[in-house]
């Protein structure tokens, strides 16, 4: 038997040597950019003035010319100095080794760029003057000077950035500068009302606070020292966001009026001309570039995004080369980690080194290189469930057959609508003083694999209503845009709905050779796809509106896209909920015009119904796949 002085011993030593493998690998890339790449530090002047600080590095090879690869980001180009070198560059380090001159940028008002730093650069649509300057300027600005003063470029310039750098990338873009040649918005921003803090109105409490504590720190001049993090006085974030209280108090007790960008959120809770002026999507025009979007199905942060500025590009940007590729990954997770498994979920195969290889070098070497390289499709999409990768010729694909599951009696769920005219409906008790828990794991923020996690937790709470098909006969593919159509009521005059899309795996499945989830897989309802909204914002996001106590409402969104095969054997389930703590903020359930102000006498218990009758139906819309064995 392994004494427990034993057995921590082995663990430390596995994390040691783990550490230190993984600080050999940085060493040798950083020791092979030393001997194969110089590097300079440059201010580039924009048209109003201002200069961006930017490193570079080039190839010492002056033997052939090379393309330029820019990332602009809002989260330091460190490390700084032209002795000081970064550790990787690029997208992986295949294209260290292939050869490009790496441009990284300090973004306007952040680190050592001058100017002033605002958080999704509203785009300036009509330019009258110098003054008139956004991310689609300061792109532009970057570029003719890099083609105008860099030595051993061949005239291609491209762009690539994972999150907020993905924005930069998409929003510099817009109007492309000639040399820009291929562009690649990884998990971009596309709109900060429906990415990452707000889910149709519904706000994503752990993400924005931690994230805004320490990013939202004012830096009023240059610098190269980072924001300080939030300390948290427990690692379980269902108990510090309960005691924080309403969100009214998160001021009082910790931010103390300090963040800027938590500030402004308070004040425009609905969505209005703050928000739209954040909106890029309907600036995404005059588009020249070749355009890879990249994101994950399972991205807790920027799943909008990639979807919605691929088919803004596509529908704005006729006849330019325009792909998408979703893959079974957590925020960045191509870029980060193997993408062989994300939790307890398992995808059967190392899905980022496939795509690094296969689809994003090949994609910038085409467009910088002029190389004739195939195997380039409009959709690389991975299906979950049967873990395959799929091209298609469009997104959403060809061959869809849209059908609505209905929510059914006893829990049912099937394809056929309810009959009875009665108004038969389920209810659950909301208590705002007990949520409904998001994860069952302790987790001081947004965990990367709750999109994945098993739901069996959640389907034994009173206030979690479940659905679930029969045993299915044949495999079933669900692909593209899922839609939530439920009617509801509730005792009170306000209401969150949560609709989780789960696959149920047979009470005898077992997980694959090798693989130790930390939870059986027998019986585990894997989610698939979920989504919330906040119940005022049924008809508008800009108008919101109570609900008439114990009067049915219509209430519709978007669960996002999904390529999804529920096999032979499983079983399709529904779950539908009111809250999703700490996740979302509480809805205090009692109609006050800004939830951000709420005080705590206005959180107060609500009996929630969810309709299921002929004349008030509620169901999942969704699209199958008829051709979904090829």
């Amino acid at each position: 038997m392994v004494s427990l002085g034993m057995l921590a011993w082995v663990l430390a030593s596995a994390l040691s040597f783990s550490t230190v493998a993984a600080t050999v690998e940085e060493k040798d890339q950083a020791a092979y950019l030393r001997e194969h790449y110089r590097k300079q530090e440059v201010r580039i002047p924009m048209r109003d003035g201002v200069k961006l600080f930017t490193s570079i590095y080039q190839p010492k090879d002056d033997s052939r010319r090379y393309p330029i690869l820019m990332k602009r980001t809002p989260y330091s180009v460190r490390p700084y100095g032209e002795n000081e070198w970064a550790t990787s560059l690029g997208p992986n380090f295949s294209f260290v080794e292939e050869g490009f001159i790496f441009v990284n940028q300090d973004v306007r008002g952040c680190f050592l760029s001058e100017g002033k730093f605002v958080n999704m650069t509203p785009h300036v649509a009509e330019k009258s003057s110098p003054l008139h300057v956004d991310e689609s300027t300061d792109t532009y600005d970057t570029i003719e000077w890099l083609i105008k003063n860099l030595e051993g470029h061949n005239d291609a310039v491209g762009m690539w950035g994972i999150s907020y750098p993905g924005f930069y990338a998409a929003a510099g873009m817009i109007d492309s500068h000639p040399a820009l040649k291929a562009v690649s918005p990884q998990a971009p921003i596309a709109d900060w009302y429906f990415d990452d803090f707000h889910h149709h109105g519904a706000f994503f409490l752990p993400h924005a606070f931690r994230f805004m504590a320490s990013f939202g720190q004012a830096r009023p001049e240059p610098t190269t020292i980072s924001p300080s993090r939030f300390a948290f006085d427990t690692p379980d974030g269902y108990d510090f966001y309960l005691r924080l209280g309403p969100l009214s108090q998160a001021n009082e007790r910790y931010l103390h009026g300090k963040i800027a960008m938590w500030n402004e959120m308070v004040e425009h809770p609905d969505y209005d001309e703050y928000w739209e002026a954040r909106n890029i999507l309907p600036h995404l025009k005059g588009i020249s570039a070749a355009v890879m979007v990249v994101g994950g199905w399972y991205d807790a942060e920027d799943l909008y995004g990639p979807l919605k500025i691929y088919r803004n590009v596509e529908r704005n940007n006729p006849g330019i080369f325009n792909i998408l590729v979703m893959g079974p990954w957590r925020h960045g997770g191509w870029a980060r980690d193997s993408g062989i498994s994300l939790g307890d979920a398992h995808f059967g195969a190392e899905t980022s080194a496939d795509y690094q290889a296969k689809v994003e070098l090949p994609f910038f070497r085409r467009f910088l290189k002029g190389e004739k390289v195939g195997g380039l499709h409009e959709a690389h999409v991975f299906e979950t469930g049967s873990n395959r990768w799929r091209t298609f010729d469009q997104w959403p694909p060809h061959g869809l057959a849209e059908r609505s599951l209905f929510l059914r009696k006893d829990g049912q769920l099937s394809f056929g609508a309810p009959e009875d005219e009665e108004e038969a409906y389920d209810a659950f008790l909301s208590d705002p003083d007990c949520p409904v828990p998001f994860t069952e794991d302790i987790a001081i923020g947004m965990t990367r694999e709750y999109m994945t996690d098993d739901q069996r937790f959640a389907s034994r709470r009173p206030d979690v209503l479940t659905f679930s098909t029969a045993v299915l006969t044949e495999d079933l593919t669900v692909a593209g845009p899922v839609l939530a159509d439920l009617w509801v009521s509730t005792s009170q005059s306000a209401a969150d709905w949560v609709v989780k899309l789960i696959d149920v795996h047979p009470g005898d499945a077992e997980a694959p050779q090798g693989f130790t989830p930390k939870r059986a897989w027998g019986g585990c309802q894997r989610m698939v796809r979920s989504e919330v909204i906040r119940g005022r914002y049924r008809n508008s996001y800009a108008e919101p509106e109570p609900f008439v106590a114990g009067e049915p409402a219509h209430v519709r969104w978007e669960l996002q896209d999904v390529l999804h095969t529920f096999q032979k054997g499983h079983r399709l389930m529904i779950q539908v909920q009111s809250s999703w703590f700490p996740l979302v903020d509480r809805n205090p359930q009692k109609y006050v015009d800004n939830i951000f102000l709420a005080k705590p006498e206005d959180f107060v218990l609500a009996e929630h119904r969810v309709y299921r009758s002929r004349n008030h139906p509620s169901l999942l819309r969704i699209g199958i796949l008829q051709n979904s064995k090829k």
